[in-house]
């Protein structure tokens, strides 16, 4: 698993939605990557597998829920427990502003987090690249988009 830029990984791509891990940590089973991204650097929208988008501040307020009230890692929606949440931060442009991170390098409502995988088999996954990106599981009231 390749490290690479936040410009990089967030830039359009054949498939533009698709966040793949970006760093791992063998010896001490930490994983990194974008958990979701709302907006790109560009300003985009981003529409996931799902053909979903989510605003940015609806993201960020998920992902506090998600910290506050859960904090762990599942195993493909099917099984929880393998693992532990170890950071978390949603980039807004307060945020980004106050650390001094220009303006057209890091994605406004990118959600980057990291989590210690204490399960050996979700592990061996990560490190063969059977599991290459993170997929969130929410819910919410779906609504049409209005095309403009």
């Amino acid at each position: 698993m390749s490290a690479r830029t936040f410009s990089e990984i967030t830039k359009a791509r054949e498939r533009p939605h698709k966040l793949t891990v970006t760093k791992s940590d063998d010896d001490k089973r930490l994983v990194f990557g974008w958990a979701s991204v709302a907006v790109r650097v560009d300003g985009e929208q981003i529409t996931d597998y799902q053909e979903d988008v989510i605003d940015a501040a609806d993201l960020e307020a998920a992902a506090y829920d998600f910290t506050a009230d859960f904090g762990t890692a599942g195993e493909m929606h099917q099984r929880g427990g393998v693992g532990r949440l170890v950071e978390s931060v949603v980039f807004t442009k307060e945020k980004s502003d106050a650390m001094g991170i220009p303006p057209d390098v890091m994605p406004q409502g990118g959600w980057w987090v990291g989590f210690r995988i204490s399960d050996g088999e979700v592990w061996a996954k990560i490190k063969s690249g059977e599991y290459s990106m993170f997929s969130i599981e929410g819910e919410a009231e779906r609504i049409p988009v209005k095309e403009e």
